[in-house]
């Protein structure tokens, strides 16, 4: 089976993956939920997701510096990467050696592309497809914010602050939930400044609970910038997971909507 992944990568499996390495947290919980114990053999220090597999899998180092040796070790047949997760030199190494599937992933669709390519390569293809039209079907339904004040920004660092501009998953999911990014005309992750936050004005600043973990004495130092604002702590997994962890996210947003409103 000749297999092209999300970055144009092409690569053969001539059977069902037996020993599987995943090198990215959403996807890794991914492989959980598809059943995959026995098959998958290695992850990250960053997989935190199943608990689980956090305590008794291979760890091959953390998402942007994977320790080639501990990999070779468990001479994998499958290696699961990410475009943006994962550094580009690390990905082209690990291609010479091993099949590497690689997404890249930009919106609700990739996602749930992603979710599907991988069913099919681990020959779990009906319980992907099930996941996947169960999220779907869940955003679907999804409530939005109602009224004028929906403007958002969304950070996930601090010192400096960094945002999401529009060609990322977080702006994606932010938009389905009806809310408009302020930095809308921004690509991937813009730095902006304090006096730029006070500029803006949005009607909702949400901290992240990661990468950066924002605490509640953040929300004090951001409402002297901006004293109108709502201003909230927010679980960054549910706008950044792109695997299996989206069957919550719906449910979560629901209530995070009903909340501000």
């Amino acid at each position: 089976m000749i297999i092209q992944d999300q970055i144009g990568h092409k690569f053969k499996l001539t059977k069902s993956p037996q020993r599987i390495v995943s090198i990215v947290p959403s996807q890794t919980e991914l492989l959980y939920t598809l059943g995959l114990d026995n098959e998958v053999v290695g992850i990250t220090k960053f997989c935190i997701h199943p608990k689980v597999w956090f305590k008794s899998k291979n760890r091959v180092g953390g998402t942007k510096n994977v320790n080639f040796d501990k990999i070779e070790a468990l001479n994998p047949d499958l290696i699961i990467a990410n475009k943006e997760e994962n550094t580009k030199d690390q990905i082209e190494y690990l291609q010479t050696l091993y099949p590497v599937y690689t997404s890249d992933i930009l919106d609700l669709n990739h996602s749930l592309s992603m979710i599907n390519d991988i069913g099919t390569l681990t020959n779990c293809k009906k319980a992907a497809q099930e996941i996947s039209a169960t999220i779907s079907r869940n955003f679907n339904q999804l409530k939005k914010v109602e009224g004028e004040g929906k403007t958002v920004l969304y950070l996930i660092w601090r010192q400096p602050f960094m945002s999401v501009g529009s060609d990322t998953f977080i702006n994606d999911l932010l938009s389905k939930c009806g809310f408009i990014n302020v930095l809308f005309n921004k690509n991937r992750y813009p730095e902006v400044t304090e006096a730029e936050i006070t500029r803006l004005n949005p009607s909702y600043i949400f901290l992240s609970s990661e990468p950066y973990p924002f605490k509640e004495k953040h929300i004090e130092e951001l409402q002297v910038l901006c004293p109108n604002t709502t201003i909230i702590l927010v679980d960054g997994e549910y706008f950044s997971w792109y695997g299996s962890r989206l069957l919550e996210a719906p449910n979560y947003f629901n209530g995070l909507i009903n909340k501000l409103s």
